[in-house]
């Protein structure tokens, strides 16, 4: 059997977004919209198994899918302390998910979507609407869908990367849904730390930026888009 060998950047990956939402503000505003405890959630874009792990702590049944396997490696290791038949961790595209019609009580995508309007510029409404849909169809009545995506690292105030403004319009003026902005800012144990992994992932401006600042915690704004499905 073949071995996977994981490169080091996706330990660093893990290690960025650990630091991320030190203040649990977004796993908060998801129970707000519906209680965790019980519920059946689909995750796209699990990634190394983040919110994943928030989720099952909050006692939810986890369906997770992300399309990188070496991501899944990483998060199967991460989750390994939770009760295997609480979570499944697979491998698919958000735009063809291999999950059951109104299966679950409340559907996530995080820092996912947001991706199709960089790498597919004249087609992203179809595809990510293709992806929104599928959440949908998975979706209960009743059962909550919820898109999360950046509304600025190093900001104070939502500043969203302009290639993704019209994305954000369209996913309320077209797709009605309702957006909801909270901070998830990042903190490590030292500015050392925080700009080494900040600048791992965001480039040497961010790294400088927090040298030259000196804090250890990195201000952040996220957005959530949701809709009820049915009602």
């Amino acid at each position: 059997m073949a071995v996977m060998i994981i490169s080091r950047a996706v330990f660093e990956y893990h290690d960025l977004v650990m630091a991320e939402d030190c203040d649990r503000q977004l796993i908060s505003a998801i129970e707000a919209r519906h209680e965790l405890d019980g519920a059946k959630v689909l995750e796209v874009g699990a990634g190394t198994g983040r919110i994943t792990s928030q989720l099952l702590e909050r006692g939810a049944q986890v369906e997770a899918f992300e399309k990188e396997e070496a991501m899944l490696k990483v998060a199967d290791r991460y989750l390994a302390g939770f009760e295997s038949a609480r979570y499944e961790l697979r491998q698919a595209d958000a735009r063809s998910l291999p999950v059951a019609d109104d299966w679950a009580d409340v559907a996530i995508a995080g820092w996912v979507f947001g991706h199709f309007r960089y790498w597919l510029p004249d087609d992203w409404r179809q595809e990510i609407g293709a992806a929104i849909e599928e959440l949908d169809r998975a979706l209960v009545d009743g059962g909550v869908g919820i898109i999360i995506e950046t509304l600025g690292t190093g900001e104070e105030k939502p500043a969203p990367p302009e290639g993704l403004r019209e994305y954000y319009d369209w996913l309320e003026n077209e797709r009605g849904c309702t957006p909801e902005v909270i901070r998830t800012d990042y903190l490590f144990d030292d500015v050392a730390t925080a700009a080494e992994t900040m600048g791992f992932f965001f480039g040497a401006a961010i790294e400088e930026r927090v040298h030259a600042e000196g804090s250890s915690r990195i201000p952040e704004v996220t957005g959530l888009w949701w809709w009820r499905r049915g009602r």
